[in-house]
């Protein structure tokens, strides 16, 4: 399983020269807690950075800066894990585990955003993964039971 077959699509990218206050409405207008952050004029938006809703309340809001005049790249987490659409999806989620990350934007083959993983999604994909597993076994033990009633 790839990645690019899981991820979520539709990546909300921001430039890392808009303030905080945008990528905040931002945020929440498209009912998101990420942004893929992106160097200013940069027509592809290959991601730089990641924004996340954690980073604006610490980094922010807590510490009592003007988020107006804050920008994107002062609070932003910068060299994230970025996945490719092909990278496989077991050893992304192994090194997102093992760094303590929930979410990371996956790449096409121009570097361009493709969509996002994260930890929920994969935790979405084992269950339904283990409701199918236990919904064969479950539907075979009703076809033994039934063949010895």
């Amino acid at each position: 399983m790839n990645v690019g077959e899981h991820c979520r699509r539709g990546v909300i990218s921001i430039a890392d020269s808009a303030d905080i206050l945008a990528a905040s409405r931002l945020m929440r207008d498209q009912h998101v807690g990420f942004l893929s952050v992106y160097h200013q004029g940069d027509d592809v938006h290959r991601p730089i950075g990641v924004l996340t809703d954690r980073d604006i309340v610490l980094q922010v809001t807590a510490a009592g800066r003007d988020p107006r005049v804050t920008k994107v790249h002062d609070v932003m987490t910068r060299q994230p894990l970025i996945a490719n659409e092909s990278d496989e999806l077991r050893d992304i989620l192994q090194v997102m585990r093992l760094a303590g990350i929930r979410r990371v934007p996956i790449v096409d083959a121009r570097g361009a955003p493709a969509g996002v993983i994260a930890i929920d999604d994969a935790i979405e994909l084992i269950t339904g993964l283990l409701c199918d597993i236990s919904g064969s076994i479950g539907s075979e033990r009703h076809r033994e039971w039934r063949a010895h009633a």
